[in-house]
C-alpha cells in the first residue's frame, strides 16, 4: 500500500453525509435525482447510454469505525441483484448501499472479489428482477467507441465517452490490475466501478483507475476487461474471495528505489501486522508531518534482491497468503532479517483504503 501521483479512479471521503446508515430496501433516495446530461452526445451514443443507464447504480461504502466513506459505480448483471464493481470501491468499507436512477436504495454485501483484477460483486437485498447489462462475448477491438457511465464531478451516472486505444496495458504499478484496457474516455473519482460499454451495448470492463498529469487532468484511463464465462468472473459468480498477500506495511514512494542500498522504505506499520510483530519500523516525522528519517530500508524477498516498492509488491504477491518469508532490510547502515507470515490485505483492517 502505498500512495502515488497514479490515482484510483475512487478517492474515499470523509464526509458526515455518508455516514448514514443504509436505507432500508425499496426506501426512496433524495439524494440520486437523475441529471440531464452534461454534454451532447451524438445520437447514437445518446441512444445507447438511455438503454444502458438503467443497469448502472452508484455504490457507497461506509466504515462507521473509522469515520470514513466512499462513493463509486457498478452496474447489475444479471436480474437476480449481482452487481459488479472496483474492489477498491467496496475494501474499505464494512456497510454498502447501491441506488439506482429510479430513486430506489438498497442494503447490499460484498459475496466475492478478486483483489488483485480489482472487481467485486455484491448482491442486493431486494426483489427483482432489475435491468442488467449483458456481459461481452467477443475481444473488444482497438479505436472502437466506448461508453463509461459514472459519478465523477458530482454527477449521477452520467456518460463519458472515449475511444479504446490499447488492450493488455500495463499499470506501470504492481499493486494495480495487469492487462487493463486503455482508454481516452475522461473518467475522474467518482467512476470506479462502473461499466464500460461496447456499441453492442455490452459490458467490456469494470472501470479502475486512471492516469493524471501534473495539473490534474485525466490523460488516460483503465478498466478491468470482463467476458463472459471467463475465469475471473467465473470465479466471482462462484462466491470466491481471492486476496492478495501482504507483510502489513505502506511503502515510499517518493524515496523508493533511491537509498544506497536500493530497496523498498517502509512509511509506516500497520498495526497488528506480521511487519508491527516482527518489530519492522516506519519513517520517522516532527509534529509538522515534515521527514525526520526514513524507515527501515527492506533490499530482498527471501534472499532476492527487491530494488524498490514495485519488485517488493510482485515479489510478495508471488508467495501467497500463509506462506512465510525472509524480509532483509537495512536499518542505520545495518543489515538486518526478519521471518514473517503474509496475511490476506483484509485481515489488516489497519491497511483498509
Amino acid at each position: 500500500m502505498r500512495a502515488s501521483p497514479w490515482l484510483p479512479a475512487l478517492l474515499l471521503l470523509a464526509l458526515g453525509a455518508y455516514l448514514l446508515p443504509p436505507r432500508e430496501p425499496g426506501a426512496s433516495a433524495a439524494t440520486t435525482v437523475p441529471r440531464t446530461l452534461p454534454d451532447p452526445l451524438p445520437a447514437e451514443t445518446r441512444t445507447l447510454f438511455e438503454q444502458s443507464r438503467p443497469a448502472t447504480v452508484q455504490v457507497e461504502s461506509v466504515d462507521p469505525s473509522r469515520n470514513s466513506a466512499g462513493i463509486g459505480a457498478g452496474f447489475f448483471i444479471s436480474a437476480q441483484g449481482q452487481v459488479l464493481t472496483a474492489y477498491h470501491v467496496v475494501s474499505g468499507g464494512t456497510l454498502f448501499q447501491v441506488s439506482t436512477v429510479s430513486g430506489r436504495s438498497y442494503r447490499a454485501r460484498v459475496t466475492a472479489f478478486n483483489a488483485a483484477a480489482d472487481v467485486a460483486l455484491l448482491t442486493i437485498e431486494g426483489r427483482g428482477p432489475f435491468p442488467f447489462l449483458k456481459l461481452t462475448t467477443r475481444a473488444p477491438r482497438v479505436g472502437e467507441t466506448v461508453l463509461a457511465i459514472g459519478n465523477s464531478g458530482g454527477e449521477y451516472l452520467q456518460p463519458r465517452r472515449g475511444q479504446l486505444l490499447g488492450l493488455d496495458a500495463a499499470a506501470g504499478r504492481a499493486d494495480f490490475p495487469q492487462g487493463t484496457l486503455e482508454m481516452s474516455a475522461p473518467l475522474a473519482p467518482g467512476d470506479s466501478g462502473g461499466p464500460i460499454i461496447d456499441g453492442n451495448g455490452q459490458a467490456i470492463g469494470v472501470v479502475s483507475y486512471i492516469r493524471i498529469d501534473e495539473s490534474g487532468r485525466t490523460r488516460r484511463s483503465y478498466a478491468v476487461p470482463v467476458v463472459a464465462g471467463n475465469d475471473l468472473v467465473e470465479g466471482l459468480l462462484a462466491g470466491r474471495k481471492q486476496d492478495v498477500a501482504v507483510v502489513g506495511l505502506v511503502l515510499d514512494d517518493i524515496h523508493s528505489g533511491l537509498t544506497d542500498p536500493p530497496g523498498a522504505i517502509v512509511s509506516r506499520v500497520a498495526r497488528n501486522s506480521p511487519a508491527a510483530r516482527a518489530g519492522l519500523r516506519g519513517s520517522r516525522v516532527d509534529r509538522d508531518g515534515n521527514l525526520v528519517e526514513l524507515g527501515d530500508i527492506i533490499t530482498s524477498v527471501n534472499g532476492r534482491p527487491v530494488r524498490n516498492a514495485d519488485e517488493f509488491i510482485t515479489a510478495v504477491r508471488g508467495v501467497g497468503v500463509g506462506v512465510a518469508v525472509r524480509l532483509g532490510y537495512v536499518r542505520n547502515g545495518e543489515t538486518r532479517e526478519a521471518s514473517v507470515v503474509l496475511v490476506a490485505r483484509a485481515s489488516v483492517p489497519d491497511l483498509r483504503n
